[in-house]
């Protein structure tokens, strides 16, 4: 499914790098620590997480992650969102909590 389809079906809020919504989305993986992300998600997945700061982008990219989704309406500070589009990484926002993005896209994707 195609991040696009994702974002819209789930009303997203994308923050940075439009050009991204036409990635292919394979899963998801839901954490809210780094070192986690980057021991256990796949290339191709969004990652749900409430965490902001400027190193999500930096373990986004490393994985290949096609997109993030900052739940429960967070703020992102603009030196993220500047990273993100300078890497490339779609940044999308949503007032919903991380268990009930995780299963609507689980259902999306199912």
């Amino acid at each position: 499914m195609k991040l696009s389809d994702i974002a819209k079906e789930l009303s997203l809020d994308i923050k940075t790098f439009k050009d991204g919504l036409q990635n292919d989305v394979t899963g998801a993986y839901v954490s809210d620590l780094l070192s986690d992300v980057m021991a256990n998600s796949k290339e191709g997945n969004i990652w749900i997480t409430l965490q902001t700061h400027i190193n999500i982008v930096a373990v986004a990219s490393l994985k290949v992650i096609k997109g993030i989704i900052i739940v429960s309406n967070r703020p992102v500070p603009e030196e993220t969102l500047k990273k993100a589009e300078e890497e490339k990484i779609t940044i999308m926002t949503t007032p919903l909590p991380a268990f009930e993005i995780a299963g609507k896209i689980y259902l999306l994707l199912k």
